[in-house]
Parts: C-alpha cells; structure tokens; sequence
C-alpha cells in the first residue's frame, strides 16, 4: 500500500482549484494503523518551511500527481511546521483544528470533514515512512534553494498641475503729439493768403492732441505636454538560505578488502 502513495513524492500537487501548488516531497503515516493521512508540500511562495495538507478529500489526476481538497491560500497560510521526518502530538492537534476537523472527537469512524478518527488520539503521533520496496541502494537526497520573485510597490509619483502669478514687463512703444509754434514771414508766395480777411480781428485756432497708451490683455497659449512613464531597470541582489543535504557513510569492517 505505501508504494501507491509514495508514489506521489516528487510529483506537482495541485489545490482544490486545479491551480498548481509546488512538489510534495513526503507521505506522513499514522505510527499505529500505517494509514497515510498527511501530504508535505514544498513551494517557493511557503519560503524555507514545508506545509502539510490532509490526504483526506484529495484525489489523484490523470498524470500522476495530486489534487487536493483546499484552495491555495488555506494551504499557504497553515501552520509553518518543519516536522524533520517526525509529527509531534502537539503539531498534530494544531493541524487538524487548523484544516477544520474535530481532534478530539470519539463517535465517528471516517474521514468525513468536521470529523475525526474513532481512536484515542491523545498518545497518537505521525511519521514519516519512507520503507517503499525498492533495490538494495540507497537514495541520498538534499535540498537546493528556489528563489521566487514578487512584485511590491516602492512609491507614488504623480503629476500635480496649480497656477502661480508672477510679474512680467515689456517695452513697447508709443507715439504722442506735441504742439510746436511755427512763424513765418511774409513773401510774396503767402501775402494773398495772410492779407485774405478783415484787417483786424479777433481770431481763435485750436488743434487736438493724441498720443498713444498701452492697453494689456491676456490670452492662453499651450506650452507643452507633460506625462508620466515608467522605465523597467533590472539590478542583480543576492539571497542566501539554509539547505539540509544527506551524506551517506560506511561503517564497519570489509575483512575481504582487508585481506
């Protein structure tokens, strides 16, 4: 039986929506009934931690891997437990009350949700059981670091238009008229018109002025469009994290090769 359901280590699971949540890496059996009731998934988005999903309600796809029963963000936001091969009674707990079902309950006998094991759980823990029959070699395992991007805002630039009054000056010119005086003697070209008239007489003569004023009007012109835009610069930064890996060691004597 644990070689159908260790079957799914190293391959995609998938949340209750079909969308793709990362590798699972172990199957978690009950220590007593060897009955496989947790699935560990590792993703980029949970970070360094694993999560563990419930094995009730899944159901396999047609490629091999793994279709849950719990949408995506449920799954991401479940307790960070890093079990290292081994689930403790009190991460236990957690988990179910966590995934909604009743820990403690007595009377029912399947995996029903809301429910529980008809068992007393108190003294009950979870291990991983990697015993799938396999040839006499030994598989050495580690992990390696995934780096996931995201995108955060880092500021608002926005365009702001107001108006602000200032003073201009210009020099424009303009023309006025002045009264200038002429005297001229008699001659023989002008004597008919200066004799034209009674000999004496009183007279009036008046002449009009104008001169030229500035007169100021305003009008609206456009100067020139103003956008924003946005400029995509890649720089390079450096991530560090800690990676567990296995290394394999030979104990004991070969008295064939001593010899």
């Amino acid at each position: 039986m644990h070689a159908t359901y260790d079957g799914w280590i190293e391959r995609d699971a998938y949340d209750s929506a079909g969308d793709k949540i990362g590798r699972i890496t172990d199957i978690f059996y009950d220590d007593r009934s060897g009955r496989p009731e947790w699935v560990a998934i590792s993703a980029g988005l949970f970070g360094m931690k694993k999560r563990l999903v419930p094995i009730h309600g899944s159901r396999p796809t047609g490629d091999g891997d793994l279709q849950l029963a719990f949408d995506m963000e449920m799954i991401k936001d479940a307790p960070k437990i890093d079990p290292g091969g081994h689930l403790t009674v009190e991460e236990e707990r957690d988990l179910w009350s966590y995934y909604g079902y009743q820990y403690d309950a007595t009377k029912t006998k399947d995996y029903g949700y809301g429910k529980a094991y008809t068992q007393d759980r108190a003294d009950r823990d979870y291990t991983w059981r990697n015993d799938r029959e396999t040839d006499e070699a030994m598989t050495r395992s580690e992990e390696e670091l995934r780096v996931a991007k995201q995108r955060e805002a880092t500021g608002t630039v926005r365009l702001r238009k107001y108006v602000v009054t200032e003073q201009q000056q210009m020099t424009v010119p303009v023309q006025r008229e002045e009264v200038r005086v002429e005297r001229e003697p008699i001659t023989d070209a002008n004597v008919d018109e200066a004799t034209r008239g009674p000999d004496i007489s009183e007279a009036e003569h008046e002449v009009t002025t104008y001169e030229e004023r500035p007169v100021i009007s305003k009008e609206t012109v456009p100067k020139e469009r103003v956008r924003l835009e946005k400029d995509t610069v890649t720089d390079t930064e450096t991530v560090e994290g800690e990676v567990r890996k296995e290394q394999i060691e030979v104990e004991g004597e070969d008295k064939a090769r001593r010899r």
